[in-house]
């Protein structure tokens, strides 16, 4: 059957498809003649930056992936973590970043749909979902639209489809003023012995497409997020992808039938590149080749070509090879379920892909070049400028230190995220064990009467920009205390590396040297990264986000009755500060909000230290030692505190030492530092245990009362009310205030 072009493939053509003149001349050579129009979009969609990580390949092979825990590391739809008595948790983490700006609503809800997918693909329920948000600054005419719009998103996919989501960030900065990011993390559970891989095996198999229809939404969302955005950002809308939560519920349900049946051989989620990626990626890796027929695959919309159908992103659609002798029950499965159910093509034994559409074959390429051999780039790569050292000293003292942590309470970034959480499902599954604005969300193991995950999301990205490496070990360093902090042992991690252009060597550097922190950090703590996503050119008119290499992990509470929240302190309580004092205030959140300064490197992150303070803290908390506890990031001491007196709805009197300078004493960011209150006849034996761990702390003060009470290094009484009502009301006044400029308009 001959292959016929009906379209010319010019230069311009392949320029538009993000094909560089050298990556072109590969493909003719690996072709053997020009591309057909539907070629050159398949040759887009596997050799793009979305899909073929051909500018970070390279540096995500220095990650540690492997532990006694670990099951499947990357390379999988997610990665793969044994909890023990024949289960595993099964997560991942990544970005719909490009999609979520263009339209807010459906980016943030595919981006959700995609990674519950990506999940129930491996067969596990979905039990948890996070999501780390960043906007640009709250003055900018788009962001409260964009904030509204990716929050009712998240909220619309997940609550609809039914779980909860226990944690994660929102952040703005100005940097994200042309780019915001939507990180999208989820976890199931499995049993150990009955995950699926996306592997195809044996040959003349039936390749089965599962699911919605395929229309013509999200052509071209690969290519698309694989390049920064100029100022035709409006043109983008037709590739951003619509979401059907319910869809995707039924499509659960019938997958994990399915599985149960024995049919399925192999499973690939039609995430980004749609059908192209998923029949390419499950043939590649089985060293097989697949043969499609475009008439059989089940569509919504009339007279779509074959390069829409191949390139289409449409959601809550799979890809299987399935055994051939339980055709007849698959198909009565996801009948049932009001789901598509065609027989699409099959595996061959000639490494080739190849399509069929209208009786004509208008692909046939080598299977392997595809999905195994995309470019791999070394691309050139500075290291960026560094701040030098600053002592605390050279920071303006405040005038009014009470004032001052008003300020910062109440600051943007500070500020409560309860206006967000509240407009999601929280506890729907009923195994939520702590809602969002903890350290970490945990969740009850189903049909374990003991056993609970904690799951945490993390970066610091104004840390990452001062100093890229030591930002990359925070962000691990952070994720692995804030899942300490509620007693559980750390597993494993996944990760979603957010940068800019890496074809500008800065650019390219900070990505290189976050790789490297995030690293050293993961192997020091035996955190492993198993899973995750790079998203690069997030960046519009040259003007880059900030590097956001943002840290999911997982942990494992062995017995959740033992476990610590923030919100725990009792009256009487002793509270004691581990990991030694505050003295770092470069690129604090103190500095950004008082002094209006963002100089100076980040806090230095000791991981002996991290894992030597953490152990002890984990360790006196499942030995009921602890009754509160909440790791110190941005803010530091005094605003930690803050944070539990408001949770809990208690007050506190401390002492922090008279220490100079204060500010950096009570604001300083240094890291492995952690608050814990305990009660009062088990404080001297916490402080023996403490002593002999080698663990530097202080005893600061008591709970009890209804004011934040400091009496040195400076005076300062506040009452816990006024601390809630600031920490409280800035989101809602903020949201408010765009309701009021809808009315107005």
């Amino acid at each position: 059957m001959s292959i016929r072009n009906s379209i010319p493939i010019t230069p311009e053509l392949v320029e538009a498809h993000g094909i560089t003149p050298d990556e072109y001349e590969r493909i003719l050579e690996l072709t053997g003649r020009e591309p057909t129009f539907t070629e050159l979009g398949i040759w887009s969609a596997m050799w793009n930056e979305h899909c073929s990580y051909k500018s970070s390949k390279k540096w995500l092979k220095t990650l540690p992936t492997t532990g006694p825990q670990v099951i499947q590391g990357p390379g999988e739809n997610a990665g793969v973590v044994d909890i023990g008595d024949g289960d595993c948790v099964v997560f991942k983490m990544e970005s719909h970043n490009h999609p979520s700006y263009i339209e807010p609503y459906q980016g943030a809800a595919t981006g959700v749909g995609g990674i519950l997918r990506d999940v129930f693909t491996m067969g596990a329920r979905p039990v948890a979902a996070m999501n780390a948000l960043r906007f640009g600054e709250p003055d900018h005419p788009k962001t409260r639209h964009l904030v509204s719009g990716v929050v009712a998103g998240v909220g619309g996919y997940g609550n609809s489809f039914g779980v909860p989501t226990v944690g994660g960030e929102v952040e703005f900065d100005a940097r994200y003023n042309g780019n915001i990011l939507v990180n999208a993390f989820a976890a199931g559970i499995a049993k150990t012995d009955a995950i699926f891989l996306s592997e195809a095996k044996g040959v003349g198999l039936p390749v089965v497409y599962l699911g919605a229809k395929t229309g013509r939404d999200g052509v071209g969302g690969a290519t698309m997020a694989s390049a920064e955005f100029g100022d035709d950002i409006d043109e983008k809308r037709p590739t951003v992808q619509v979401g059907d939560p319910f869809t995707e519920k039924c499509l659960l349900e019938a997958c994990l039938e399915l599985m149960a049946s024995g049919a399925v051989i192999a499973i690939q989620d039609m995430g980004a590149a749609g059908l192209t990626c998923s029949a390419v990626e499950m043939g590649a890796k089985g060293n097989l080749g697949i043969l499609l027929d475009l008439d059989k695959v089940p569509v919504r919309e009339e007279r779509m070509t074959a390069y829409e159908m191949m390139l289409s992103e449409s959601q809550e659609r799979m890809l299987m090879v399935l055994r051939p002798e339980k055709e007849d029950e698959a198909k009565a499965i996801f009948q049932k379920w009001g789901l598509d159910f065609a027989v699409v093509g099959k595996t061959t034994d000639d490494l080739r892909f190849r399509v069929l559409h209208e009786g004509e074959e208008v692909a046939n390429l080598p299977i392997k070049e595809l999905g195994d051999e995309a470019p791999e780039y070394d691309r050139p790569w500075m290291t960026p400028a560094q701040y030098q050292e600053m002592d605390a000293s050279q920071f303006e003292e405040p005038e009014d230190y009470g004032e001052a942590l008003k300020r910062i309470l109440g600051s943007p970034n500070m500020a409560s995220r309860r206006w967000v959480w509240e407009q999601y499902d929280t506890l729907i599954q009923g195994n939520s064990l702590q809602l969002p604005g903890g350290d970490a969300g945990v969740v009850r193991v189903d049909g374990h009467p003991t056993k609970a995950l904690a799951f945490s999301s993390d970066v610091t990205p104004r840390y990452c920009e001062a100093d890229p490496y030591e930002g990359g070990k925070q962000a691990v360093a952070e994720c692995w205390r804030n899942i300490t902090a509620t007693g559980a042992e750390p597993l494993a991690a996944t990760d979603n590396l957010n940068f800019g252009n890496p074809e500008r060597p800065e650019i390219m550097g900070q990505f290189v040297r976050a790789i490297e922190g995030i690293g050293e950090a993961c192997t020091a703590l035996g955190f492993p990264i198993v899973s995750g996503n790079v998203s690069l050119y997030n960046e519009t008119n040259g003007e880059a986000i900030l590097p956001t290499p943002t840290i999911a992990g997982v942990g494992l509470l062995p017995d959740h009755s033992a476990m610590a929240r923030i919100s725990a302190m009792q009256d009487g309580d002793r509270i004691f500060l581990l990991g030694g004092d505050g003295t770092h205030l470069g690129q604090s959140i103190f500095n950004r909000v008082i002094n209006d300064r963002t100089d100076g490197p980040p806090p230095p992150v000791d991981l002996y230290c991290e894992k030597r303070n953490g152990d002890f803290v984990r360790s006196a908390i499942r030995n009921s030692h602890v009754t509160a506890c909440h790791d110190l990031s941005d803010g530091g001491m005094i605003v930690a505190l803050a944070e539990m007196c408001i949770s809990s709805g208690k007050g506190a009197t401390i002492d922090a030492g008279d220490a100079a300078p204060a500010h950096a004493l009570l604001f300083g960011e240094d890291q492995a530092r952690y608050l814990v209150t305990v009660a009062p006849e088990n404080a001297h034996f916490f402080a023996l245990n403490a002593e002999g761990a080698g663990v530097p702390f202080r005893e600061l003060g008591t709970v009890g009362g209804d004011t934040l009470a400091l009496t040195a290094p400076v005076q300062v009484a506040i009452s816990v009310s006024e601390l809630a009502r600031i920490h409280e009301s800035w989101f809602p006044e903020f949201m408010d205030a765009n309701r009021h400029a809808e009315a107005a308009e």
